[in-house]
């Protein structure tokens, strides 16, 4: 069952990020349709969260994005070619967002192979935001799509992860934005997936 808007548009970004994993991320990009099933996410709050009051301000042209309805895509790249896929959430007036770090492939992965330059499908196709989103065919482009339509969307396959499987860490190379915000354990990992993120 694809999920609706209002899956993303509660005010709770923690509890939207953890409900992601299990649930199945899928694109349809040229007519390819790939999927794959969310291990890993990262939650990112407009108030206490001085990561993401910085990226407001260091991005502010394309963080405008993000004072959205929840349920659209905002995507960005860093390091002139890494596009990371993330998901506006609560309302208008409360950029939070929920960065997808990694999935374990199900659907199409002879396509994301191809995309990805890869022969087999070794942790490193879709271990990783960057990597994830080549896999997928999802670009910068795709910024602003509502995950309600047929592009991009996430489907409910019945999979709920308990709380017990789910890693709370600390999330990655946000020392920038001083040690509180490092420290948040925003970072939600399927503890028994072998295709989260390797960066520890």
């Amino acid at each position: 069952m694809k999920l609706g808007l209002e899956f993303y548009q509660r005010p709770d970004v923690l509890q939207i990020a953890r409900e992601l994993l299990g649930k199945h991320l899928y694109t349809n990009v040229d007519g390819v349709i790939t999927a794959g099933r969310v291990v890993e996410t990262e939650a990112y709050r407009h108030e206490g969260d001085n990561s993401m009051t910085m990226h407001l301000q260091r991005k502010r042209q394309q963080a405008s994005a993000l004072y959205v309805p929840g349920g659209h895509a905002y995507i960005y790249t860093v390091y002139a070619r890494h596009a990371l896929f993330n998901i506006a959430t609560h309302d208008a007036a409360h950029p939070d967002t929920v960065l997808i770090r990694a999935i374990e492939p199900l659907l199409g992965v002879d396509e994301m192979l191809r995309r990805r330059g890869l022969g087999a499908p070794v942790r490193a196709l879709t271990a990783g935001p960057g990597v994830l989103t080549q896999a997928l065919g999802i670009t910068p482009a795709l910024s602003g799509t509502a995950l309600d339509g047929n592009v991009l969307w996430f489907e409910d396959h019945g999979e709920t992860v308990p709380a017990a499987a789910v890693l709370a860490s600390a999330r990655v190379g946000l020392a920038y934005a001083g040690a509180e915000a490092a420290a948040l354990p925003w970072r939600f990992r399927i503890s028994s997936s072998q295709w989260t993120s390797p960066a520890k």
